[in-house]
């Protein structure tokens, strides 16, 4: 069995809830902690421990990677883009000082590896549209894209200063049927589904030819565990890999679900999230991530779109 004792902050979330369960699974329930602020999610209920835990409170996140004897950590407490955008001071307060205080205890505890997001929200208006290389002009123009940018750096200077195992991939939209998404502008890729199996309809706050990366969760899990598996010495980029699944549009996407459900509607009446989405890139290259610990995406739009309503519509049955 394993050595490490992972903690996961944020078990909660999107992500969080299908981490959690696949690392369990590699390294037995046990062994992984999970952990949020909000009450346990029913899919983690028996599958191995759970505490209520508030990362801003440093003391009480030293005291558990302590008593807990945590080796590793990933990070994925965070306030997402739309929902920063109404209240950016605690954006960034929450996003900020909740890596601080992992690195900070990561640096003294001798943690062996930490695991935190970024996200294609750190690309602005100026950066480069199709193919948005790894290194690039990156002027983010939500508080959730500045947060992620500067994150990424203490990231890089807690790993060159002080030797801590740092890794991060910049996710693309993520799309999932286990668990609700948390406020992101790329959402509307999961309520399109809800909807079209609820009402077969929806209604799009972003334009149809609005292009965004896209993933789908069985690869954004793979991908950061193959990333944390890696040797450290086929790490090179110690900011945040660009990752990339898919590139789709509303339109894309309703055309693909008209094919399982015929009759479905789709109506476009874009709101604040638009300009958001019109500031990122419509794709990613991810050619840094392939080479050095050959990652490879699985879904595309229509193998997604399967799979996704044929496991919606059971749960819905």
């Amino acid at each position: 069995m394993t050595k490490e004792k992972i903690l996961i902050i944020g078990a909660c979330g999107q992500i969080g809830v299908e981490l959690t369960l696949a690392l369990r699974k590699i390294h037995g329930g046990s062994k992984v902690l999970a952990a949020d602020l909000r009450e346990e999610n029913e899919l983690l209920k028996g599958t191995g421990p759970y505490v209520s835990l508030d990362v801003m409170n440093k003391e009480m996140l030293h005291v558990l990677v302590l008593r807990q004897n945590i080796t590793q950590i990933y990070l994925l407490a965070a306030i997402l883009s739309a929902t920063g955008e109404k209240n950016p001071s605690l954006a960034w307060s929450l996003n900020m000082q909740s890596l601080l205080n992992v690195l900070d205890i990561s640096r003294e505890e001798k943690i062996t590896k930490v695991y935190w997001p970024s996200s294609i929200a750190v690309f602005g208006p100026s950066s480069p549209k199709e193919n948005c290389p790894q290194q690039t002009v990156i002027e983010p123009s939500t508080v959730y894209g500045i947060s992620k940018f500067a994150g990424e750096f203490w990231c890089n200077y807690y790993h060159q200063r002080y030797g801590i195992d740092v890794r991060s991939l910049r996710y693309p939209g993520l799309i999932s049927y286990k668990s609700d998404p948390g406020g992101g502008t790329t959402d509307y890729a999961v309520e399109i589904f809800q909807d079209a199996i609820a009402e077969n309809k929806y209604v799009s706050y972003l334009k149809e030819d609005t292009y965004l990366p896209m993933m789908y969760m069985p690869d954004a899990i793979r991908a950061t565990i193959e990333l944390m598996e890696a040797p450290p010495s086929q790490i090179t980029v110690r900011t945040s890999y660009n990752i990339s699944g898919m590139s789709f549009s509303p339109r894309e996407i309703a055309v693909e679900i008209s094919r399982y459900r015929p009759g479905f509607q789709i109506e476009y009446v874009p709101d604040s999230r638009q300009a958001i989405a019109d500031s990122w890139p419509s794709s990613i290259d991810d050619s840094r991530a392939r080479a050095d610990w050959n990652w490879k995406p699985e879904f595309d739009l229509s193998r997604m779109t399967k799979h996704m309503l044929d496991n919606m519509t059971l749960s819905h049955s």
